[in-house]
């Protein structure tokens, strides 16, 4: 059973930057070979995928529309962790963000609650 555990979501200004994290613990070693995804789930509305690395094979990424340009994901396989540099953030990234991987095949965390106000 994989655990994820999401950090580094707070309340930003629009134009701010953060920098979440997502740690998977598991007792095996295949955390690199899984493509992984953060989603985000604004208040009311439905859990959305952000963006997407695949696994150490390829190492790609794909990202949302609204995001792209703005967000980078990037993945440490041997601390088994994923993140999300979100820069020039606009009010419309509040949410809860998770991660997973790209198919969801994981228990969901908890989340880490991002709010972008002035």
């Amino acid at each position: 059973q994989v655990q994820l555990v999401e950090s580094g979501g707070g309340l930003v200004q629009p134009g701010g930057s953060l920098r979440l994290s997502c740690a998977a613990s598991t007792f095996t070693s295949t955390f690199n070979t899984f493509d992984m995804s953060w989603y985000r789930q604004p208040p009311g509305k439905e859990r959305e995928l952000v963006a997407t690395i695949s696994n150490l094979f390829q190492r790609s990424t794909i990202y949302a529309d609204s995001v792209k340009g703005r967000f980078t994901i990037s993945r440490d396989d041997a601390k088994k962790t994923l993140y999300l540099q979100m820069n020039k953030l606009k009010p419309e990234a509040t949410a809860v963000y998770y991660c997973n991987t790209r198919w969801r095949q994981w228990s969901w965390g908890q989340g880490t609650q991002v709010t972008v106000s002035s």
